[in-house]
């Protein structure tokens, strides 16, 4: 599937996102190991986290779909897990994959993983060292790095204080969860603060947890975790590209409602604003995680740092910050991002050749990117490389090229955000973006 793109004329209105995806995996994973049922509300039904939803039925939970992103788990508990009759397809998700093979660690069983040829490729390694060092068994492709894998509990797990080189929500997530089967407390520390999803969802299903900087530690409980109601907030992810559209797009004013704005996931709310982007909140609240409206103004941009303890802030949301730094004046540097090699695609080297097509001046460094940014996008073809976040990235760089620009590969949107060319379009106005198959 293709995208054909033309330039916008304005970009404004108010609109709404899908649910935040690590959200959304945490509540099923969660409500699958809880004692009781779980109500999720604002679920988001795109591939990658209906991959989670088929391996906890699989594994055993109760799922019931209510209505639209509302579903209703019926938790086996932390030790009712069966074993699967067939290899879990994670498909795409590396969420899925590794926050699984937390879960698994502590089932005494044999679950079997595998993916599509994209998440086979990802790295695995770093969730499987500290689960071994608890004592599963993990053992796959590339000694054990790659899918496909195949993961074998323990009961109960080892405790273990596991040192994190990288900021990473994943492997911190996939030690916790293991952290429930262990025979005493369980502490990750990160060198920098990634996302807290799974803290607080932790705490939200009655976890006992001890957050004091860089460091948390889970205490597990004989009772376990209980049912409980999840809210999950619109995704901040998706929403980094509809605001970018509306800050660079003439006649750009677009309102996005109820968006997580967990601290840890608003690092690109802090470089567009250090880039002299117009941002406004409105109608705060917390269920949980923290939600608000968010309005942006067109207006111009200039280049900025992006570095240190803001990356693991907006990790995923760096190809849209790519768009706004290629069409700003003056220069963006963004380092300390090495951890984009190793998404769905090697975003670094992605933005670098897929934007230089359009024209922006990009050099790679080995862990970033410095984007000379200030001249005119010329529309082109480009190709996604099967990441949804680069599709949807250059969508909106296309919407301030000169003439038609044309993405290759197209499909892989669907992982995160069903519905993003008709939301692009009653952004515009009109149909800015047409699809073929």
């Amino acid at each position: 599937m293709r995208f054909r793109v033309r330039p916008a004329r304005r970009f404004a209105g108010t609109t709404d996102v899908p649910g935040d995806k690590s959200v959304s995996h945490r509540a099923a994973l969660l409500g699958a190991v809880a004692s009781g049922p779980s109500e999720v509300q604002g679920f988001l039904e795109a591939d990658d986290c209906l991959r989670t939803l088929a391996a906890i039925q699989a594994l055993g939970a109760e799922v019931t779909r209510k209505g639209p992103g509302h579903y209703r788990i019926a938790g086996a508990g932390l030790r009712g897990l069966q074993e699967p009759a067939d290899v879990l397809d994670c498909g795409n998700s590396g969420t899925t994959a590794r926050l699984l093979a937390g879960v698994l660690a502590g089932q005494p069983f044999w679950t079997f993983l595998t993916g599509d040829e994209s998440l086979r490729r990802r790295p695995m390694g770093r969730v499987a060292e500290p689960l071994r060092a608890m004592g599963a068994t993990v053992v796959g492709r590339a000694d054990g790095t790659r899918l496909p894998l195949g993961v074998r509990g323990n009961a109960p797990l080892r405790a273990i204080a596991w040192e994190t080189p990288v900021a990473s929500a994943q492997v911190k997530s996939a030690t916790l969860l293991a952290g429930l089967y262990a025979d005493g407390p369980v502490s990750v520390t990160e060198p920098a603060v990634s996302r807290d999803h799974s803290e607080r969802m932790l705490a939200r299903f009655g976890a006992r947890l001890v957050c004091e900087g860089r460091r948390v530690t889970l205490t597990p409980s004989a009772t376990g975790l209980r049912g409980t109601t999840v809210r999950v907030p619109g995704d901040m992810s998706s929403a980094a590209f509809l605001l970018v559209a509306g800050a660079v797009v003439p006649e750009g004013s677009v309102c996005v409602r109820d968006v997580g704005v967990n601290p840890t996931r608003t690092g690109l709310l802090d470089a567009l604003e250090a880039m002299g982007a117009r941002i406004a909140r409105s109608g705060e609240s917390d269920e949980g995680e923290p939600t608000a409206s968010l309005t942006v103004e067109a207006g111009a941009l200039r280049g900025t740092a992006v570095d240190g303890a803001l990356v693991p802030r907006l990790i995923d949301e760096v190809p849209a910050l790519g768009v706004a730094a290629a069409v700003a004046s003056g220069v963006t540097t963004i380092g300390d991002a090495a951890e984009l090699r190793v998404k769905e695609s090697d975003r670094i080297a992605a933005l670098a050749a897929e934007l230089g097509r359009l024209g922006a001046q990009i050099r790679e460094k080995p862990d970033g990117l410095r984007i000379e940014g200030g001249r005119r996008l010329r529309g082109a073809r480009v190709a996604s490389g099967g990441d949804h976040r680069m599709a949807m990235a250059l969508v909106v760089a296309g919407l301030v090229a000169e003439g038609e620009t044309v993405i290759e590969d197209t499909a892989c949107v669907g992982t995160s955000f069903p519905g993003f060319v008709e939301t692009i379009n009653a952004l515009a106005g009109e149909a800015v973006v047409t699809v073929e198959a």
